[in-house]
């Protein structure tokens, strides 16, 4: 027998949206991961001899781990696709244009605390929480370009 989480009724409803959200996202998260194992077994056929097999979620092209290099060097083509300096951007600029974006657009700082990971509002404040900067409103101006506004 399959034991039901206490928000959903036996019907298979739950009882909050709230609930309903949070039961769609194993079903994402699983989808996700079915098309990574596939990318993966592409890449372990490309690969060859040269696989390390290591039975890692997220890794090179030849199954060994990912290096803070590998996700720099693979977000800077990313930078570059959408047309922008790939020197000029890194992984970190992300996390600092989502605590601005939502800044701006009024979200409550408490709630950016709580996205980006910090037990309070203090470092949010002082280190993350600045105006949207020229280079981040390129960044914007590229995205309309790449997704249409």
């Amino acid at each position: 027998m399959v034991r039901l989480p206490r928000s959903v009724r036996q019907k298979g409803d739950t009882k909050t949206v709230k609930s309903r959200r949070s039961l769609k996202l194993p079903r994402r998260c699983v989808e996700a991961l079915r098309l990574l194992k596939e990318a993966q077994e592409i890449a372990q056929e490309k690969a060859g001899d040269r696989w390390k097999g290591t039975d890692l979620v997220f890794c090179t092209r030849t199954g060994t781990p990912v290096t803070a290099h590998n996700v720099r060097h693979d977000f800077r083509k990313v930078v570059e696709g959408a047309g922008l300096t790939g020197r000029e951007w890194s992984p970190r600029e992300l996390r600092h244009s989502f605590v601005s974006v939502l800044s701006d657009s009024g979200v409550p700082i408490e709630d950016i605390s709580r996205l980006v990971g910090h037990s309070n509002t203090v470092v949010t404040e002082t280190v993350y929480r600045h105006q949207i900067r020229p280079v981040i409103m390129q960044g914007a101006a590229a995205m309309d370009k790449i997704f249409g506004s």
